[in-house]
């Protein structure tokens, strides 16, 4: 099938005054044609996308694209606008609009033909025939003339060079990474760009290497190892970034290539002939999303946030395994269980069942449960705490791997390690693995003999980053550490009442936040650290921070079944699964409706989530659950205050959002929707 055909064209169209507009037309146009199973969807995964980096790009072009299991085809939509909409382009609104729609999960031939269009909208003779073109026959065989063009597939497969310059001249050669995170146009596009200018050049000899979706061919070793600077062009982390350690680097966000091509090369030039330019530090795993458009160089404050963040996502796994086996220990053994689960799981076997009295360091303990279900109760909150035991460690050692690539990773664990042992807690995992990540960062950028070069990753990194940490943790911060744990801890266990209370509103109001984002896991981060001591204050407060988080999805679910009408349809669509989303505890699910009106939704969720955070704490909810949601109402004392929390905090943000929708409309918003109420 035709990836574009003329009933996927509109020529000198209005579209509407704003990206939503044009973009939910373009996706109306493909659901028309037949080659997606639902507008709304399209449009909506379009439009997220746009929100993550606008599409605009040189020659008021712009590529809205994305990839959607409502496309069945791969498919370009096309319009030239009468009335220019701003994409976010470098040179104004943008006239000229691609919606570029590829299957999920498809294979990689349509985003190959998907990526042979991206690099012909850099050259000014394509851009020049579609705004020029008559017809909607014109424009068809415009683009079908450039992704059946010969020899483009073989670029698109292979890194993109620039002609070597003559022998005995004075050439900078330069090995460019680009990719974005759909990986199928800006990707190439920045490709093309740096490739492009680096030919009008006799002074540069320039290689890229495109990690996008249709291809990823490694630029050959020899050439890296050759190449006197290095240039990043990407919104994701670059694949096997180690390659290049040692090398002057200029990096930026993919589109920065796009638009400033000859400004990075000019860059990279002037950092392979200054000793004191950045390089590419032995196992860094920085990403260039985390860079600063500005000067091309990381912002730090921006790079420990982020590493702070990747440690949270990779500490989760080890607190929901382990808190749900603790939950289940609990719920197969006995809410007495951890009076003497150790003594139980190692002192006895199948063949040998306890009775419901166990001898317990000496003493005999009676519980609620014998024989083999207090064994198996046991055995799995025995699994559960060797789970949770590993979260600190986690949290420090995936944070340093962040901030310096896998040499951070062994003193970021010993950190964590060590602020377990000293009774720093979270608090000094956190500091551990940013300190962890800076040395060994640090100890990376030295200069160093080639004999030592291939131990410093594996032997000499490790091992003067964990002497650093260690030395600091135990000489210097450890006690001070261990001092603020301390106090955090019996402030919370004194708790009670009104001050109860207003910690339950401020956790609501965190989780509510930011859906996901980084206020939001600090407040998930501080419930779940203290998950694992098992006293009352640190269940209460898990039991807040879970049911102030499944209260956005399901209260925008609720919303758009209430009044449809002051929702788009891609929102009404999301509404239908949002609901299951919510009871799950994934906050995430609310992130659509909140990007296309934040100003509206946000203050609304918050709302209820104080409320929500209000009602869990006044009641004195506590969950032995990290996650679940409704799930693991078994974990949950008592059940019915869990579920009384999420009701009132569900109605508040539910009628609070319809009342700024109504009140206080959102135009574009409220005419997309009107226009599908009337079609």
């Amino acid at each position: 099938m035709p990836i574009i055909t003329t009933e996927l064209v509109r020529l000198d169209a209005d579209l509407g005054s704003t990206t939503t507009d044009v973009i939910t037309a373009l996706a109306g146009l493909v659901h028309g044609a037949g080659r997606a199973s639902s507008a709304s969807l399209l449009a909506d995964a379009a439009l997220a996308r746009e929100a993550q980096n606008p599409t605009g790009v040189p020659g008021r072009v712009a590529i809205p694209h994305c990839r959607s299991e409502a496309v069945t085809e791969p498919t370009l939509a096309f319009a030239r606008l009468s009335r220019p909409v701003n994409f976010g382009g470098p040179d104004g609104d943008s006239d000229l609009v691609f919606l570029i729609a590829a299957p999920e999960g498809g294979g990689k031939t349509h985003l190959k033909i998907l990526s042979k269009l991206a690099r012909a909208l850099v050259r000014g003779d394509f851009i020049d025939r579609l705004r020029s073109a008559a017809t909607a026959d014109d424009i068809v065989a415009a683009v079908t003339d450039v992704v059946g063009e010969a020899g483009v597939e073989k670029q698109a497969d292979q890194p993109a060079a620039a002609p070597a310059a003559a022998p005995g001249e004075n050439v900078t050669r330069i090995v460019a990474v680009t990719a974005c995170p759909t990986g199928i146009a800006h990707t190439y596009m920045a490709a093309d760009a740096l490739t492009l200018n680096a030919q009008g050049r006799e002074d540069v000899e320039l290689v890229v290497e495109t990690q996008g979706s249709s291809s990823t061919r490694a630029v050959d070793p020899d050439i890296i190892a050759a190449a006197d600077a290095v240039i990043f062009a990407t919104d994701v982390g670059v694949r096997d970034r180690e390659r290049f350690a040692g090398k002057p680097v200029v990096e930026s966000p993919v589109k920065r290539a796009i638009n400033e091509p000859a400004k990075m090369i000019d860059e990279a030039v002037a950092a392979a002939g200054n000793p004191a330019a950045r390089r590419v530090a032995a196992g860094a795993a920085a990403s260039s999303a985390e860079t600063a458009a500005g000067d091309g160089q990381p912002g730090w404050a921006r790079r420990i946030q982020q590493a702070v963040m990747t440690g949270v996502s990779y500490m989760i796994p080890f607190v929901a395994a382990g808190g749900l086996l603790l939950a289940l220990g609990f719920l197969v053994g006995g809410y007495d269980m951890a009076n003497g689960w150790q003594a139980i799981a190692l002192q006895h076997s199948l063949t040998n069942l306890p009775g419901n009295e166990v001898l317990v360091d000496g003493s005999a303990v009676t519980f609620d449960r014998s024989g083999l279900a207090l064994y198996l109760g046991a055995v799995l909150f025995a699994t559960g705490q060797m789970a949770m035991s590993f979260i600190v460690a986690a949290l420090s050692g995936y944070t340093a791997f962040a901030l310096a690539g896998r040499p951070g990773i062994a003193p970021g664990f010993v950190g964590g390690a060590i602020s377990v042992l000293i009774g720093a807690g979270f608090i000094g995992g956190l500091i551990t693995g940013i300190l962890a990540g800076l040395v060994a960062l640090w100890i990376g950028n030295w200069k160093v003999p080639r004999i030592l070069a291939s131990l410093m990753p594996v032997v000499i990194i490790p091992l003067l980053t964990s002497l650093v940490v260690g030395l600091t943790m135990f000489l210097l911060l450890g006690r001070p550490l261990e001092g603020i744990m301390t106090g955090l801890t019996d402030w919370l266990s004194s708790l009670s009442g009104s001050s109860a209370v207003v910690l339950g509103i401020i956790l609501g109001l965190m989780m509510c936040f930011d859906l996901g984002g980084p206020v939001n896991k600090a407040a998930y981060l501080f419930a779940t650290a203290g998950l694992s001591t098992g006293d009352e204050a640190s269940m209460q407060i898990m039991a807040t921070v879970m049911a102030a988080g499944m209260v956005p999805p399901i209260a925008m679910s609720l919303a758009t079944f209430a009044r449809q009408k002051l929702f788009t349809p891609a929102e009404q669509e999301n509404g239908k699964s949002a609901w299951l989303l919510g009871l799950s505890f994934i906050s995430e699910g609310a992130i659509p409706f909140a990007a296309a009106d934040p100003l509206r939704v946000i203050p609304s969720m918050m709302a209820g989530g104080a409320v929500t955070g209000a009602v869990s704490m006044g009641l004195g909810v506590g969950s032995r659950a990290p996650h679940g949601g409704v799930f693991v109402l078994f974990a949950i004392d008592p059940w019915w205050g869990f579920l009384l929390a999420i009701v009132a905090g569900t109605a508040v943000s539910a009628l609070t959002v319809v009342a700024l929708k109504q009140f206080w409309p959102n135009k574009a918003t409220q005419a997309m929707a009107a226009a599908t109420v009337n079609a």
